[in-house]
């Protein structure tokens, strides 16, 4: 009986198989997923920049409003010219900004639960406009006590988390935003930074969590759009 190395050997098609051609697909293999680590290295740094810019434009503008309000304070050696913004205001909220929209998607992809829920620019962009709605109303609108703008503004943020996320990813996220933020903002208020006119919580006015919690579902949902590539996608109301 003829054995088994000896008829492999007589394959006609063992012969067309070579060495070369072997290791070149080998070394393909090897190359292919370092180039796609490269490819996703590249795209992860371009949506951080774009999602740092997004931080820096929202803090200026979001920023002018408290100031023109004097809801916010801040000594004259610190206070820059534009914007009358401190100058540090928005590099640290560009990089929260960056953080924040980089970990819902890379949040939703951890849970197994894709974010589907009015996935377009369209979308994004009602959200933004809403986000500074909400902005301008702490700073411009006259209510008879904080509680009751505390209230209204809770209120009018979950509406923006109802009618543009929905999802318990971005939910939680968003509180968590908004508790660190209020830690944050809470020991810079103490340190002497800055100060609130008439802070109502501690040290802040006790409606700025629902700013925070706002701003980060927001900044996810423009994470999660630029993490699809920009593809438009239907409605799955």
């Amino acid at each position: 009986m003829p054995s088994l190395v000896g008829g492999w050997r007589s394959c006609p098609c063992s012969a067309a198989v070579k060495p070369e051609s072997v290791c070149r697909a080998a070394g393909m293999a090897v190359a292919v997923p370092g180039v796609l680590g490269q490819l996703r290295a590249a795209g992860l740094v371009r949506r951080g920049l774009v999602l740092f810019a997004v931080g820096v434009v929202l803090a200026l503008v979001l920023n002018l409003l408290q100031i023109q309000r004097n809801v916010a304070l801040f000594p004259e050696e610190v206070v820059a010219t534009i914007f009358s913004s401190a100058w540090w205001i928005p590099p640290c909220c560009g990089t929260a900004a960056a953080i924040v929209g980089l970990l819902y998607p890379c949040i939703d992809s951890h849970l197994g639960e894709p974010h589907k829920f009015k996935r377009e620019w369209a979308s994004v962009m009602r959200c933004i406009a809403v986000f500074v709605g909400i902005n301008h109303a702490s700073a411009k609108l006259d209510f008879a006590n904080n509680v009751q703008l505390s209230l209204t503004l809770a209120t009018l943020s979950l509406g923006l988390w109802w009618t543009f996320d929905r999802s318990r990813s971005g939910f939680g996220l968003g509180v968590t935003v908004a508790l660190l933020a209020t830690l944050i903002a809470q020991l810079l208020v103490y340190n002497g930074v800055y100060q609130y006119t008439s802070p109502d919580f501690l040290y802040i006015r006790s409606w700025l969590p629902c700013i925070f919690f706002s701003g980060g579902v927001t900044v996810g949902n423009i994470g999660r759009q630029l993490a699809m590539g920009g593809a438009e996608k239907p409605h799955n109301d």
